[in-house]
């Protein structure tokens, strides 16, 4: 039987806050959409950006896709480009895909979120 091994994250970005146009990532405040991953959180252009979600292809599993307030379908195209490097796309909106990030962060999972903010 497989074992699982458990990761540690140090220095873990947890996402611990978000509201109209801005999450809170480890203690900082940022506005727009952001790659929040347990090594580092950077600002993400949205679904036309791949190659942001992609540099981190070889330390992730699975991404987690906050499509802002609502839940939305992931582009085709970015869709594709993500799961043609191996990584699994869930799609939901953005609440939800920060507690699931945190939740699996927690448990020292290979993931990362890609996160639109919430809107007023």
């Amino acid at each position: 039987m497989p074992l699982i091994e458990e990761i540690s994250y140090p220095e873990a970005q947890p996402v611990e806050g978000y509201g109209p146009g801005f999450f809170r990532i480890a203690g900082k405040v940022l506005e727009g959409p952001l790659l929040v991953s347990p090594w580092s959180t950077v600002g993400w252009g949205g679904y036309e950006d791949t190659a942001t979600p992609l540099a981190l292809a070889d330390r992730i599993d699975v991404l987690f896709l906050g499509t802002g307030s609502e839940i939305a379908h992931a582009p085709r195209a970015f869709r594709q480009a993500i799961e043609a490097a191996g990584v699994g796309v869930e799609v939901m909106n953005s609440p939800a895909a920060c507690r699931t990030y945190n939740i699996l962060l927690s448990e020292g999972r290979r993931i990362a979120a890609a996160l639109i903010p919430v809107g007023p």
